[in-house]
C-alpha cells in the first residue's frame, strides 16, 4: 500500500489540522494540489504514508469532469505548495476558491523538496 486518504469536508478544516498537527511537530512529507483536491500527506507511526485532503469543487461530479481537463492530463501529480503559505493566505481573507487556485498556479510555493515516498524495488 503507498497511501490511504481522508477526504476534509472543508478546507479550513483541513488547513485547522495542520495548524494542530504542526503545533505538535507533525509535518506532512508531502503538500500537493491536485487540482480537484488539496492533500497533505503525513506518515504514520507504522510509516505508512496518509493523505489528508479537501475536495476543490465540493462536488465529486465537477472532480471528475477535470480529470478529464488539459490541466489534469498535462499535469497528473499536480503543484507542490507551502501549508504555511496556504494558511497566511487563508488568514487573510480569501476565499477557500482563491486559496485552490494560488496552490494550484504555483504562487504558494514549497519551501521543502517533494517526498513522495514511492516504495523501493
Amino acid at each position: 500500500m503507498h497511501h490511504t486518504a481522508f477526504e476534509f469536508p472543508t478546507l479550513d478544516g483541513l488547513l485547522d489540522t495542520y495548524v494542530r498537527l504542526k503545533g505538535e511537530g507533525i509535518l506532512p512529507h508531502a503538500c500537493l494540489d491536485h487540482g480537484m483536491t488539496i492533500s497533505l500527506y503525513y506518515v504514520e507511526p507504522d510509516g505508512n504514508s496518509v493523505e489528508l485532503q479537501a475536495d476543490a469543487f465540493g462536488d465529486w461530479a465537477k472532480s471528475s469532469e477535470f480529470l478529464a481537463t488539459d490541466l489534469f492530463t498535462g499535469n497528473p501529480i499536480g503543484t507542490t505548495f507551502d501549508p504555511d503559505l496556504a494558511v497566511a493566505a487563508r488568514d487573510a481573507g480569501p476565499d477557500a476558491a482563491e486559496i485552490y487556485r494560488r496552490a494550484y498556479a504555483g504562487e504558494l510555493p514549497a519551501s521543502v523538496p517533494l517526498d513522495l515516498r514511492f516504495p523501493l524495488g
